[in-house]
């Protein structure tokens, strides 16, 4: 019991260590074309669930993850197959590719060699120094970072057996344990992640980190479940480090298609203000008071907007109580009641629509909608 309150105590940090909405500065790193960290926009990243010698299908999932919006993809390299199978998975990829790769260093050196953009990998746990030696050596000469990414659930015995359970010190212990090694062979490319399924752990290390050393943050909940739960314990694991200003890439983990992963992962950037909006659709969470069939207008509406990449707020309410107002703030707002719908258009009052004709005047209003430069 005493170790289990050790992990939810939360940390304290002084007010100087981190402020609520100011962007904590890192160093920077490059992962092919993108940029992480030094105040760059934040990047989302996915990661294939294929089997990696299935060249055609982890190409497939890698272009549908890009079209969704994905910044940064990893596949992982887990046998003789997987590694021979990267060049060419590099070659046809339209985004970066980070090579997942745990222990083994050959491993690691035939993907540097077929072009990836970056490894993850401990360096402690690939064995000699020789090894982590031709690893590091191959990478900076390619210019390749490495990510050093912590688990709770795979700390080493020994700062398990110091802490007696995964806390967020721990977590801390671990990657820096890395990072040295990392400097010990001037290696600065680095980024951290340190992950757990228990957001409260997750939030406290990253914490740690961020206030300890300037090396930039991949931010992530592990193994965080289904598409229901996982979404909110990513949002709210990833989304309190965010707001405190934590954090310069990230990705949401779901036993689920990458894409999900992508798309929650930029509603989480969008919702605190971190990225483009595309569109925004608002409604109300029903009540007694409602008088149109909102699941009805909203599904459609969901289905027909799909893919619009313009940046717009759409607020469909379904009642005379709050609708009026809110539907006045939005791009396009629908304030509904008894069959009708009244338009309004950047505040503005257009006109009466017949519930029939919501979705269709929303649509034609959307195709109309210039963006302001």
């Amino acid at each position: 019991m005493e170790n289990l309150l050790h992990v939810i105590q939360p940390v304290t940090l002084s007010p100087v260590e981190y402020k609520v909405g100011v962007r904590k500065k890192t160093r920077q790193v490059l992962i092919g074309g993108i940029r992480v960290g030094g105040g760059a926009p934040i990047s989302v990243q996915t990661m294939t669930k294929t089997k990696t010698d299935d060249i055609a299908g982890t190409v497939d999932q890698i272009r549908r993850a890009h079209e969704a919006g994905c910044d940064i993809v990893r596949v992982t390299v887990n046998d003789t197959e997987a590694a021979e199978a990267m060049a060419e998975i590099v070659r046809q990829s339209p985004l970066p590719i980070v090579a997942d790769i745990h222990f083994n260093h050959i491993f690691a050196l035939k993907a540097i060699e077929a072009g990836v953009a970056k490894v993850r990998i401990n360096p402690g746990n690939i064995g000699s120094k020789d090894r982590i030696r031709q690893v590091l050596t191959a990478a900076r000469e390619k210019g390749i970072p490495i990510r050093i990414g912590v688990n709770s659930g795979s700390l080493e015995e020994d700062i398990l057996q110091k802490h007696g359970y995964p806390t967020a010190e721990a977590l801390y212990e671990s990657a820096m344990r890395h990072v040295e090694i990392c400097d010990e062979f001037n290696f600065k490319d680095v980024i951290i992640s340190v992950k757990s399924t228990d957001v409260r752990l997750m939030i406290e290390a990253y914490r740690l980190v961020a206030a300890r050393t300037d090396i930039p943050l991949h931010l992530g909940v592990t193994e965080a479940g289904l598409m229901r739960i996982g979404t909110i314990k990513s949002a709210v694991g990833i989304g309190t480090l965010l707001a405190e200003g934590i954090g310069d890439t990230i990705r949401v983990s779901l036993t689920d298609d990458p894409v999900k992963e992508v798309e929650v992962g930029k509603e989480i950037l969008r919702t605190l203000g971190l990225a483009t909006r595309n569109i925004e659709l608002i409604a109300c969470p029903t009540c007694g008071r409602l008088e149109v069939d909102l699941f009805a207008i909203m599904g459609e509406l969901d289905k027909r907007l799909a893919g619009i990449k313009k940046p717009i707020k759409i607020a469909v309410l379904g009642c005379v109580v709050n609708g009026p107002g809110e539907a006045s703030e939005a791009d396009i707002g629908i304030a509904a009641g008894k069959g009708v719908g009244i338009l309004y258009r950047k505040g503005v009052m257009i006109r009466r629509v017949k519930e029939s004709e919501i979705v269709d005047t929303i649509v034609e209003e959307v195709n109309k909608f210039q963006p302001e430069a």
